[in-house]
């Protein structure tokens, strides 16, 4: 793994749960960590305990809804080779029926699971192009399979995130860049415990963060969409079939067949 998407990795919300079992992950193979958090106690547990796997780390206090996040993010990362991006920091940060709800709030969520994705897979991308290798891990969620009362607002920005990753996978693949977006269902993390969700309902399918990270990590290559934790059934009930590699392919040489539109 170090050799395709080493040396470093940057992980945007990586002090707890998903990030967190990533991070330990990576750090067994060896490579080395940026992590990237709002908690500053979170971010140092688990910058400690990876740092003691023998693996360089470096953590940034960061709210990454904060003006200009990306101008933080390079001074701890442009003197460093990063080979792999994930980013876990998508999360529904405020949920209310939309048309009595605030706008500035909403627009939070816009900003962390829209904007905040974008300038990271933006410069982190380029980079790697450049290089001809790395790969780039989006996390997902099952939420943007289907629009749901109350959380509309992150329902949308989650199918946005789904229906970009393919559209990077098209362009990467041509140049060493592997890209996926890892769909989560329920996951028991400290986020979804502090949100009062009840994992032991009957018949709910709750996975666990090191099984996402493990199964996102081996499945990095067979992008661009990957339902993680026995979900895919479920995605499928909510909006049919993800759009497989062949299919997306197809769009692809029928869209190099148009005029060029400049």
């Amino acid at each position: 793994m170090i050799d395709e998407y080493g040396p470093w990795a940057v992980i945007a919300g990586g002090s707890e749960g998903v990030g967190a079992a990533f991070a330990h992950r990576l750090a067994d193979a060896g490579v080395n960590l940026v992590l990237i958090a709002r908690k500053p106690g979170p971010l140092a547990e688990t910058a400690g305990a990876v740092r003691a796997k023998g693996v360089e780390v470096r953590t940034l206090e960061l709210d990454l809804v904060a003006p200009d996040p990306l101008k933080a993010i390079r001074e701890v990362t442009d003197d460093i080779e990063v080979g792999l991006l994930v980013f876990n920091a998508g999360a529904n940060s405020y949920g209310h029926e939309f048309v009595t709800g605030d706008l500035d709030r909403f627009q939070g969520v816009i900003d962390l699971n829209i904007t905040a994705q974008l300038a990271f897979t933006h410069h982190f991308g380029a980079l790697m192009k450049e290089r001809g290798r790395g790969g780039i891990l989006l996390v997902g969620s099952l939420a943007g399979y289907m629009g749901q009362a109350q959380i509309s607002i992150y329902s949308a920005v989650k199918a946005f995130g789904r229906v970009f990753a393919e559209g990077l996978w098209l362009e990467m693949r041509e140049h060493g860049v592997d890209v996926l977006e890892l769909v989560l269902g329920v996951t028991r993390t400290p986020a979804m415990e502090r949100a009062g969700l009840n994992m032991d309902m009957p018949g709910l399918n709750v996975a666990d963060p090191d099984d996402i990270a493990r199964e996102g990590l081996e499945h990095l290559k067979d992008g661009p969409i990957r339902v993680a934790g026995g979900n895919y059934e479920a995605a499928q009930k909510r909006a049919g079939f993800p759009r497989d590699r062949k299919l997306l392919a197809a769009h692809e040489a029928m869209r190099r067949m148009l005029p060029d539109p400049s």
